[in-house]
């Protein structure tokens, strides 16, 4: 249990939530995501453990990523599966037009489409997902936001929900606020992952916000997993 950052802070506001905010310095961030997302995120891990072992070579598979950002995630985890030869088509979405507009300036992928779009606007009934995931997507969530989000992904997807947060933790915050500084320049690595360490969830907290059939796990370093599996 975190002493210092003992409660969730929900105030604090990421500079890059800020429509208003330096452009440049927000398209480094998206550049940065790459970089900072293979260090800490886990994805690799995430995609073998949960992803990959329910991907079939018979047939095509679908994964929905909510709040895309700089496009990182799904790109690598289209890569594995091409790798792995599995055929995952992704939809990614992200109600911001400035991540729309960065990923779009990127290029097309085959395997990827990204759309501007939040994901009350898919309709269940004709949008179905193998997998629904997310990144760093959580602690952005009111109460009200993270049920809504919670539900809409539970329809939309026919076998696992994946979400992957940050563990609010004293020592996250120190280890970050001292290792960031000289990697991550001229963007809002710093300052908005310092922010988002102070606004997430402790494991135990977690539990206590999401229905009792979603499984909260934690695992290294300093992550949370929010999982709903269907049958």
């Amino acid at each position: 249990m975190p002493f210092f950052l003992s409660e969730r802070n929900t105030t604090s506001v990421e500079r890059m939530d800020d429509p208003q905010c330096n452009l440049a310095d927000l398209e480094n961030t998206y550049r940065q995501f790459g970089t900072l997302n293979s260090l800490i995120s886990g994805w690799r891990t995430i995609y073998r453990n949960e992803i990959r072992p329910s991907l079939s070579h018979s047939h095509q598979c679908s994964l929905l990523d909510v709040g895309f950002g700089g496009g990182d995630i799904p790109k690598k985890i289209a890569q594995w599966a091409t790798e792995d030869d599995y055929n995952l088509r992704i939809t990614a979405i992200d109600p911001d037009p400035r991540a729309f507009n960065f990923v779009r300036k990127q290029g097309r992928h085959p395997n990827i489409e990204f759309l501007q779009c939040n994901i009350s606007e898919l309709d269940p009934a004709e949008n179905k997902f193998d997998f629904v995931i997310s990144n760093h997507l959580l602690h952005h969530l009111s109460p009200q936001q993270l049920s809504q989000i919670l539900n809409a992904s539970r329809k939309l997807s026919t076998q696992s929900v994946i979400f992957n947060d940050i563990c609010r933790s004293d020592w996250a915050w120190l280890f970050f606020n001292l290792l960031s500084r000289p990697v991550f320049r001229s963007s809002f690595i710093t300052y908005d992952g310092l922010t988002s360490i102070k606004r997430s969830y402790t494991p135990q907290e977690l539990k206590k916000s999401v229905p009792a059939d979603w499984i909260v796990e934690s695992f290294f370093p300093f992550r949370l997993l929010l999982k709903y599996h269907h049958g």
